[in-house]
């Protein structure tokens, strides 16, 4: 595992292709986009998803927003146009990451995917790689929202050396490039770390894009 990184060091350490906008959103844009998201859960309430094959549920708690969505169950890892649960079309993106994205991508095309992710106290989220969208030429952009968590970022080989970084409310984190398909996962959350969320944890915010333009 690797060692944890002040977020003043963050910039010399991170691997090629990924960029940390610390505390990018200050409090009043979180609550903003925090309204956002729960117009989203309302319409697309959030549920655990599957591993595939054995059917073991995710800790993290999740629902999407967008053209596509991202789902896993033991059918697999995927995208689809409607929820899995209710059979009804995800709620678009809000446009304050619409927004985000059209400032910080350097990709002319919008997402068609943001994922969002609710972490409790005990959830966690291995290391894995964003592989399922067709456009990789497009970068993944992230934004933490609540407690603060530990994230980890590798090589885009699996078992290669790690880095930690903890990120906090407010926080973007942007993927492209060289690591594009980096290794990357979230080893614990830290409670009490932000008072955003009444109840507690973190939400992750993901935009993707999937498809590759005409």
């Amino acid at each position: 595992m690797g060692s944890p990184l002040t977020n003043g060091a963050v910039a010399a350490a991170l691997p090629g292709g990924v960029a940390l906008h610390d505390g990018l959103l200050d409090r009043p844009a979180q609550e903003r986009l925090l309204d956002a998201i729960r117009a989203v859960v309302v319409e697309a309430p959030l549920y655990r998803p599957e591993m595939p094959r054995t059917g073991k549920p995710f800790s993290v708690r999740m629902t999407n927003c967008g053209a596509l969505g991202w789902v896993s169950d033991r059918g697999g890892y995927r995208y689809q146009a409607t929820h899995p649960v209710t059979g009804r079309p995800w709620p678009p993106i809000p446009d304050m990451l619409l927004d985000l994205w059209r400032d910080l991508a350097g990709y002319p095309h919008p997402p068609e995917a943001c994922l969002v992710n609710y972490y409790d106290g005990e959830a966690r989220m291995g290391l894995h790689r964003d592989e399922d969208e067709e456009e990789r030429a497009a970068p993944v952009l992230s934004v933490s929202l609540g407690n603060d968590c530990r994230f980890r970022i590798g090589g885009t080989e699996r078992g290669g050396p790690t880095r930690s970084v903890r990120l906090a409310s407010g926080d973007v984190l942007l993927f492209g490039g060289p690591s594009r398909l980096a290794y990357h996962g979230v080893d614990r959350v830290y409670p009490g770390t932000s008072t955003l969320l009444e109840r507690g944890g973190r939400i992750n915010l993901t935009l993707r894009r999937v498809t590759r333009p005409g």
